[in-house]
């Protein structure tokens, strides 16, 4: 079930890594790192796939998510650098993002300072959210850029080493995955739905 749900878009994800090669990886890290949701956690893999086969570098690979991680949080960065507060509290619901999680955002810098950025770079779904709070917070753009390039690129390293990995044994996981499926898709859909729930709802 699960399989009929994501295909068309494991697919899209590889046919344009495929195809464009390291650029198709640059282009999909950016639209990831520009709040769209397109997981970075099935671009790269895909990418380590193609490693498995020959078919790209390792290296390369990696590096070439974290320039498109960097590309598509500039945008992102811009617009909570001039848009600021205002602009989180009439619109920051749809981005997913509160102000007490701005806020929360504010405590991590007054206590880390810039190094925050680095460190959420490597952290599941919050990596994708990260620049508009950096923008607002009026980050230097520099070493912005810097952490995120670095925290990307760790990022990338491990998940092009899952898809490496993933492509040595792609029998058994397909096995297991299509076994299970149902259970993930329940499991996926309730985590999803609440946490839509907790950011959309009225305070």
């Amino acid at each position: 079930m699960i399989h009929e749900l994501i295909d068309p878009v494991l697919m899209m994800i590889r046919d344009t890594v495929a195809n464009w090669g390291y650029g198709g990886v640059i282009a999909m890290m950016a639209i990831e790192s520009a709040n769209i949701p397109l997981p970075s956690e099935a671009i790269m893999p895909t990418a380590g796939i193609l490693v498995q086969q020959g078919k790209m570098n390792f290296h390369l690979a990696a590096l070439a998510g974290a320039i498109g991680c960097v590309l598509g949080s500039i945008p992102s960065y811009v617009l909570g650098l001039y848009g600021g507060r205002p602009f989180l509290e009439r619109y920051g619901r749809y981005l997913l993002l509160k102000p007490k999680e701005l806020e929360a955002a504010d405590r991590w810098v007054d206590k880390y300072g810039d190094i925050t950025f680095l460190i959420c770079r490597m952290l599941p779904i919050v990596r994708t959210f990260i620049s508009f709070p950096a923008g607002v917070l009026k980050a230097h753009f520099a070493i912005f850029c810097l952490f995120t390039f670095i925290g990307s690129l760790i990022w990338c390293y491990f998940l092009t080493w899952a898809g490496i990995k993933f492509g040595e044994n792609i029998e058994m996981f397909t096995h297991y995955w299509h076994k299970f499926d149902l259970a993930i898709v329940v499991v996926g859909v309730g985590v999803f739905g609440y946490y839509l729930y907790r950011h959309l709802r009225q305070e």
